[in-house]
């Protein structure tokens, strides 16, 4: 290819002349020259051919169409891929990643556990992505098992499958950019027996927005759950849980908006089917009835000061209505919410609460219930689909965390969640971007290092210890002083004023600070930062609900200490735990391309799209696998035959610096086929692991040595072996 800037031109030209061809490319690595634009084009011309799914060297590009596609997942498409020779040599797919992870356990002597990584932004289809990968495994890795009764394997599929619209609809919610937005990560494991067998699962839970229960931002809804009770639930039960015909709940907002999210009933079956008795399903939803009761408290200023504020006139039956819902005593409740305990010694005094206090004890009161209570279901679907240790010995896991988000005003959640998006792409960035051209350089293949944008300095800027942003306000939030906004945004300035990823504007009025994501900039409001970070639980509230008539809620809150806080939104221990087992297990990523930002069918934005492939690194993805050796394929012994290749080249064997060598290779049938194909590298497990890099030749090899002719080797002039017993 011509490198100037006018021959790179010419090449860019000649290539988009053909535009109606352009569709035809499945894999990204085939795109001559790899530019942005020639990228961007290709998958243009797929989405309008209404092909959704497009290789890109190791990753896969799913771009969300905002429209059912008939067939396209369906069990025949499943049964498709699953029993292809090659699956990689069929159309692009979410199957082929499955399958190939599922196969990578299949196939090695230490079977090694495999991640599924599945990320983009809010709307790309990430959680979609994430129920066709749980289907595809709970059909073709159980239902293919004889050595348990169909029954069982139903069971345990249908419980994998169950906790789905579970978890949804607790955790998710409709956004502006989303109708069906997961407001928490997740982190599934599918447990497989020796035989690779389904027989089990487990989730683990990351970084829930508890704080949409009490706060939801304009023209967004809460989690969807309240509203499947709202349009779902019979009179009866409305009757019950106070939900009266043309009722209206602060914390409701868009009750009106009906999506195919508010399906109650599937939510009620999935539940039944976990095991969630009909006992135990009335306390939950009496828990849900009583938090939407407490967001229409409200209070009004006492007549005197030394005085607690007293309850607006309409707010005293809602207090009656979340009290008897959530099984305590009003008066109590009135009084947590009003008057706080402050001890002095082994005194204990009662202090009226300011208005806004007591604003914050409300909310506070409903983060910590719904915090607890999706903190129990987590763990009640994992005691329900979990298989015993002795059961399982691999698993592979599907990570499905939201995306990156940048809103008009963004605070401590966003930059939680970006945090956790920066370590996912570092993670990236570590595993292939960098540690594949290493590989390449080590194993002596002559390599020109590809640059791609590396995010450790914004990492370092976040979580740096002791003058990262995070330690920065840890330190600030233990101080025992009121929160201000502006002095920790000057401490910020004085202690990260240098640091290239973080800056200031001037000219704003409100304390902020603005970091440069692999992303992009986002800015981010400091005012109320510190409070969310110390997210501190009263102990009268704990004491409160520990004493509750509802089972369930003394169940969840009766280990807990009357002075611990409520689980936080961020677990930064919970997510370097999951970092930790992602470096553990072979990773497939999995990139979600959002086509518009208004999520219309098969509508394509070439501005919005550039943005997410520059941002998650796809196109230098794209020349490395194009440079070196995109396709990896496992030969298995079995199907093998014999190929013989001479390892010293000539001029070591005529110096004689090292003896004789020749290396007995069991590799797949097929090899002299894949030798006119272009650049591989093949892997095969014998007594240990083998590697063999070759590339297409001009010179037949086997012309250079016609003795090999009858074994059979033909078209090699380059052979790199690399064997690790």
């Amino acid at each position: 290819m011509n490198t100037s800037p006018r021959g790179r031109e010419g090449d860019l030209r000649a290539f988009l002349i053909d535009e109606d061809q352009l569709h035809t490319y499945d894999d990204l690595t085939k795109v001559n020259p790899v530019t942005p634009t020639t990228v961007l084009k290709c998958l243009q011309a797929r989405y309008r051919a209404q092909v959704f799914y497009t290789h890109a060297g190791c990753t896969l590009v799913a771009l969300n169409p905002f429209q059912p596609i008939p067939d396209l997942y369906s069990l025949d498409v499943m049964r498709e891929y699953h029993s292809a020779p090659q699956p990689q040599e069929a159309k692009p797919h979410i199957f082929i990643v499955a399958e190939e992870a599922y196969r990578n356990v299949q196939g090695q002597l230490e079977p090694v556990n495999q991640s599924l990584v599945v990320s983009g932004e809010s709307g790309a289809g990430k959680t979609w992505t994430s129920r066709c990968l749980m289907k595809y495994y709970a059909t073709v890795a159980a239902s293919s098992s004889v050595l348990k009764s169909q029954d069982a394997v139903d069971r345990i599929e249908k419980r994998v499958l169950d906790s789905n619209p579970i978890m949804e609809a607790f955790g998710n919610a409709c956004t502006l950019r989303n109708h069906n937005s997961s407001r928490f990560g997740k982190y599934i494991q599918l447990q497989l027996d020796r035989s690779h067998f389904l027989v089990g699962a487990s989730v683990q839970t990351y970084l829930l927005e508890k704080t949409r229960v009490a706060c939801q931002p304009a023209n967004e809804r809460n989690f969807h759950i309240f509203y499947q009770m709202m349009k779902g639930a019979s009179s009866e039960q409305k009757k019950e849980w106070k939900m009266g015909h043309g009722q209206s709940f602060n914390w409701l907002p868009k009750a009106q908006k009906t999506l195919e999210e508010d399906c109650f009933q599937e939510t009620v079956e999935a539940m039944s089917h976990l095991g969630i008795k009909s006992d135990k399903q009335a306390e939950i939803f009496r828990i849900l009835a009583g938090i939407l009761q407490l967001g229409n408290i409200t209070f009004d200023p006492p007549a005197k000061e030394s005085e607690p504020c007293v309850l607006e006139g309409q707010s005293k039956e809602s207090l009656q209505g979340a009290a008897g819902l959530l099984g305590v005593p009003a008066e109590e409740l009135q009084a947590c919410l009003a008057v706080r305990t402050l001890v002095a010694g082994k005194q204990s005094i009662l202090k009226p609460c300011s208005l806004s206090d007591c604003g914050v004890r409300r909310d506070c009161l409903a983060k910590v219930v719904y915090a607890h209570l999706f903190e129990w279901l987590t763990s009640f679907i994992n005691r329900s689909i979990c298989a015993d240790n002795s059961a399982w010995c691999n698993f592979i896991g599907l990570l499905d965390v939201y995306g990156f988000e940048c809103f008009q005003r963004n605070n401590l959640e966003q930059l939680c969640i970006n945090y956790a998006n920066e370590k996912l792409q570092q993670h990236f960035v570590a595993h292939y971007l960098r540690a594949q051209q290493e590989e390449y350089v080590s194993e002596g293949l002559e390599w020109s290092f590809v640059r791609y944008q590396d995010n450790q300095s914004c990492l370092d800027l976040i979580e740096g210890n002791p003058t990262g942003v995070f330690p920065l306000l840890n330190e600030e939030s233990r101080l025992n002083r009121a929160s201000d906004a502006g002095k920790f945004g000057a401490r910020l300035q004085k202690e990260l004023g240098d640091h290239g990823s973080i800056s200031w504007d001037k000219f704003s009025q409100e304390p902020h600070f603005s970091v440069t994501h692999y992303a992009g900039p986002v800015s981010y409001q400091i005012q109320g930062m510190m409070e969310k970070n110390k997210d501190p639980v009263p102990p009268e509230i704990i004491a409160l609900l520990q004493a509750s008539a509802n089972p369930l809620l003394g169940q969840v809150f009766g280990d807990q200490e009357a002075d611990s806080t409520a689980p936080r939104g961020l677990s930064k221990n919970s997510l370097e735990s999951l970092m930790k087992i992602l470096h553990s297990t072979t990773p497939h990523y999995t990139r979600c391309i959002k086509p518009n930002p208004d999520c219309k069918p098969l509508t394509f934005h070439k501005r919005e799209v550039i943005m997410q492939l520059e941002a998650c690194g796809i196109v230098e993805t794209i020349h490395i696998s194009a440079a070196g050796f995109p396709i990896r394929k496992r030969l298995l012994s079995r199907r093998a035959f014999s190929i013989q290749c001479c390892w010293r080249r000539h001029q070591l064997r005529r110096r004689r610096a090292r003896g004789r060598a020749a290396v007995l290779i069991q590799a797949g049938k097929g090899a002299e086929e894949d030798a006119g194909l272009g650049p591989r590298l093949l892997s095969s497990v014998l007594d240990g692991s083998v590697k063999l890099h070759y590339q297409r030749s001009p010179l037949l090899y086997a012309d250079m040595l016609p003795h090999l002719r009858r074994e059979g080797v033909t078209g090699f002039n380059q052979i790199l072996l690399e064997k690790t017993l």
